[in-house]
């Protein structure tokens, strides 16, 4: 019965695509239900694990509230504490006086002591349990003996009260006070919550606690706690589409085993997933439009979507296909060529249009039947003149090649057998006379191209010289002016001569004329001189170079140095004028075991380059170069530096990023040469400088260049107690108060600031080193200087400087004591926060003593050895009591 319905459906192809699209539009169908559904499942249990964080928190703080309640409620009544001070913001606000800490407290409204000593408790305990929040929590006191309200938050409150939120500040607190009020005059709710609110300067969602405490006698106590719920919405959802309702218990369902049962329902054109909060008389909805279910699904299967409408309006096309076919009365012909038909009749149609577009002859033929199989035009023209039989004997005779002349025309002829079919033979037809004349053309053309390289050589080569002499007068006679005229004559004279040399070494490398003059080097000498050269158009733009070269000092190098300065100083120049601000890098490394490998990164920050610009390394001026207000970029740059770095046996890589910078890569090979420069390695053995850098790069190139001349560097948190110092350098003017060097980016060589004081640019080695010299030459030259004061003077002078004296007093020798009595209960947690405590008040009047035997202190508290913290806090004392 099946068989005969499904001959009866393939004999009938309507009803088959019918079945098919059937098929089709409940799989559909299926599909986008289970994606619902999954949706809807996946949704359904981050809502449920919301709730119950929500719930958790809601008892976690509800615990919180009582338990301060309670911390009040216990205080005496007549207890009064002098200690605790408050400051008047506002008409009936104020703020209470207390150290910085995560939270800062408001009082609203009349109120006493005991309110001030609510507050300070009150904040002092969510200084703690808010101590590691990060999103703003707040608190609402409404205190039933002087109905003043205390609001203690996580939240600048001064800061918000003092600017243009003031106005929103207070009307919350009014809003506070007015919900608290209400609900301490309802008799029947003890605790109550609001709706989701939204605080503007956080961007966060929040809803409010209330919870009443009565008193007898007096008026009822109301907490409220603002609790926000941003961190508890799942990935993917907005905050927007929560809500928070309340619910009676009569309203609330649960399932047979006590738990509570949510909610999916569509409202309209919105579906809404409701989940009772377990224990807290309200419920959390979650409510979307039905275009983010729909949206979010078919985001979700795309592809599987498309694919099955694809497959439908396929089988779709097909049938209304078949109709049309029927509705003609055309049926299909038994006998229409079939699909391997057609095709065996196009690939039929291919080969012979290949065959009639070849340039040679082409005729295969079989022996046996005497006929031609296949031949082209060539062979068909050849064809009444060719004996085959002859043909196929004489060269099988001759290797199966042969020459013959056909109307004065000179052809070869290869014969082949077929391997498939003996009797078929196939021949090769080439015109000689044809292929002569192509040699021949070929031959000329290449005369040509090398009398055509030869003028363009030398052309190049007259031209240069040509325009040599005309720019040598005109630069004389700009030289020979005084006025601004003369200097920017002069200017682009010296710039079209730099491109006028340029040019003749571009036609040396063409030429390959080009020849390497190696001599022994110090690279430290050649990146001198760069900066030397380069610094004059580094200051007119307001540029910065830091040259970090990390090569030995001591080593020299065998190589090109005159071509390796060429390159160098043009990339630089290039980068310059591709930099409007920030700095250029240029680093120097080698490969690791590898001596002779050196690595030189060039890198800005200017504007970077276009793949079009960057193309220029192969060719010179064939993409359009950046410009700034002193001229256009040198577009022969790229290609000139990277034929030379090839000459070097070398690579250059040029990576760029529009807005970001461009990175000059060079990866040269340079042999290490056996001559040693050790005079400049030990030229600062045994010596102390004291470093005060602010920029880290700035520091590690001049500790890198100290360090190789034998020097030991410190800066002033490093530098021990009563440690002299022999040099001091440093980056900033106002620290540069006795003998010393000011480092800066700009300067050419050295420059006096007074006999002692010296202003070196750091970039510029063999500078540095000249000064360093003349300071030392300068203090041995000094008679010995007299002793200075001791260091406690110093400090305590620092101390009454600083204005925090009577702050230190009050302070310091309190902790100190409780240094001794925790020592002596070994209560090492204690120990340590106190004398974490200590380091940040000697850090912050900058008495680095007493911060090292604090630091000492605090080792020797992790590894809780007793004796030696006895002793160390101490000496600890003793400084303290100097300093006093």
């Amino acid at each position: 019965m099946i068989a005969k319905k499904l001959s009866f459906i393939a004999n009938n192809p309507g009803r088959f695509f019918i079945l098919i699209i059937s098929l089709l539009l409940l799989i559909i169908g299926v599909m986008v239900h289970n994606a619902i559904h999954g949706w809807l499942e996946v949704r359904n249990d981050q809502i449920i694990t919301m709730s119950h964080a929500l719930q958790q928190r809601m008892a976690t703080w509800r615990y919180a509230t009582w338990q301060i309640y309670d911390d009040i409620a216990a205080l005496p009544a007549s207890r009064s504490d002098n200690q605790r001070q408050e400051m008047r913001l506002q008409t009936d606000v104020y703020a209470l006086e207390k150290s910085p800490r995560k939270t800062e407290a408001l009082i609203f409204g009349s109120h006493d002591n005991t309110s001030l000593e609510i507050a300070d408790i009150i904040s002092r305990y969510f200084d703690i349990l808010w101590g590691a929040e990060t999103l703003p929590w707040s608190m609402y006191y409404l205190n039933g003996v002087d109905n003043s309200l205390i609001l203690v938050s996580t939240l600048p409150l001064r800061a918000l009260l003092s600017h243009a939120q003031e106005p929103s500040v207070t009307h919350i607190v009014a809003s506070r006070r007015g919900e608290m009020l209400l609900q301490a005059n309802t008799l029947d709710q003890r605790e109550t919550f609001s709706a989701l609110r939204y605080l503007p300067w956080h961007h966060e969602r929040y809803f409010t606690l209330r919870t009443t405490f009565n008193q007898p006698g007096l008026l009822a106590t109301v907490i409220a706690l603002d609790m926000p719920i941003n961190d508890l919405i799942p990935p993917g959802m907005s905050a927007d589409n929560f809500r928070i309702e309340s619910e009676t218990t009569a309203e609330a369902t649960s399932s047979a085993e006590g738990k509570l049962i949510n909610h999916i329902d569509f409202v309209g054109s919105r579906l809404a997933i409701t989940m009772p909060v377990d224990n807290m008389n309200m419920r959390l909805i979650w409510e979307v439009p039905l275009t983010t279910l729909i949206a979010e699904v078919l985001q979700n299967n795309f592809l599987l979507v498309l694919l099955m409408f694809c497959l439908l309006i396929f089988m779709l096309s097909g049938l209304i296909a078949f109709r049309h076919t029927t509705a003609d009365n055309r049926p299909i012909h038994p006998a229409a060529p079939t699909v391997a038909d057609s095709q065996s009749l196009a690939l039929q149609a291919l080969n012979e249009e290949i065959i009639s577009q070849l340039p040679l002859g082409l005729l295969v033929h079989d022996q046996q039947t005497q006929r031609t199989v296949i031949s082209n035009p060539l062979a068909d023209h050849l064809l009444p003149h060719l004996n085959l039989s002859d043909i196929i004997t004489i060269a099988d005779q001759h290797q199966g090649v042969i020459q013959l002349t056909i109307d004065n025309k000179l052809y070869e002829i290869r014969q082949y057998h077929s391997q498939v079919k003996p009797q078929i033979q196939v021949f090769i037809i080439r015109n000689q006379d044809q292929e002569l004349l192509t040699r021949q053309k070929l031959k000329q053309a290449q005369r040509l191209y090398e009398k055509n390289r030869q003028g363009y050589s030398a052309f190049m080569q007259h031209i240069t010289s040509a325009l040599t002499q005309p720019l040598l007068k005109l630069a004389e006679e700009a030289a020979a002016l005084d006025s601004t005229q003369g200097a920017q004559l002069e200017q682009h004279t010296d710039q079209i001569r730099q491109l006028v040399d340029e040019m003749q070494l571009a036609h040396l490398l063409e030429s390959d004329n080009w020849q390497s003059q190696s001599v022994v080097f110090s690279f430290q000498t050649l990146l001198d001189d760069i900066v030397t050269e380069i610094l004059p158009f580094l200051k007119r733009k307001g540029l910065q170079l830091l040259v970090n070269n990390t090569l030995p000092v001591h080593e020299h190098y065998y190589g090109d140095r005159n071509t390796l300065h060429h390159i160098l100083l043009l990339l630089i120049q290039y980068a310059v004028t591709t930099t409007s601000m920030g700095k250029i890098t240029l680093d120097i490394s080698q490969q690791p075991d590898k001596a002779d490998q050196l690595i030189i990164h060039i890198r800005d920050t200017g504007n970077g380059m276009s793949r079009d610009e960057v193309d220029n390394i192969h060719f010179p001026f064939l993409h359009e170069t950046q410009s700034d207000r002193y001229g256009k970029a040198n577009a022969l740059t790229f290609w000139l530096c990277n034929r030379l770095v090839h000459q070097l046996q070398g690579q250059m890589n040029i990576t760029s990023c529009e807005s970001l910078g461009t990175h000059y890569t060079l990866a040269l090979t340079m042999a290490v040469s056996e001559e040693k420069q050790t005079s400049c390695a030990h030229l600062l053995n045994d010596m102390m400088v004291m470093l005060d850098i602010t920029a880290s790069e700035v520091r590690q190139i001049v500790s890198r260049q100290l360090t190789g001349w034998g020097a030991n560097c410190m800066t002033s948190d490093e530098r021990p107690l009563k440690q002299p110092c022999d040099l001091f350098l440093t980056d900033n003017p106002d620290h540069l108060t006795t003998s010393g060097i000011l480092l800066t980016a700009d300067e050419i060589g050295i420059g006096k600031i007074s006999q002692d004081k010296l202003r070196v640019n750091f970039n510029i080695s063999s500078a540095l080193q000249e000064a360093i010299l003349y300071l030392i030459e300068r203090q041995l030259a000094q008679p010995p200087a007299l002793p200075s004061s001791s260091l406690s003077d110093d400090s305590r002078a620092m101390l009454h400087a600083s204005g925090y004296y009577a702050l230190f007093i009050d302070t310091v020798p309190d902790d100190l004591r409780k240094l001794y009595t925790e020592v002596e209960a070994d209560n090492f947690t204690t120990l340590a926060q106190i004398t974490h405590r200590l380091k940040g008040v000697f850090a912050m009047l900058n008495l680095n003593t007493g911060k090292q035997l604090c630091e000492i202190i605090e080792h020797l508290i992790s590894e809780k050895k007793t004796q030696n913290i006895k002793k160390h806090i101490s000496e600890l004392d003793n400084y303290v009591k100097s300093l006093l």
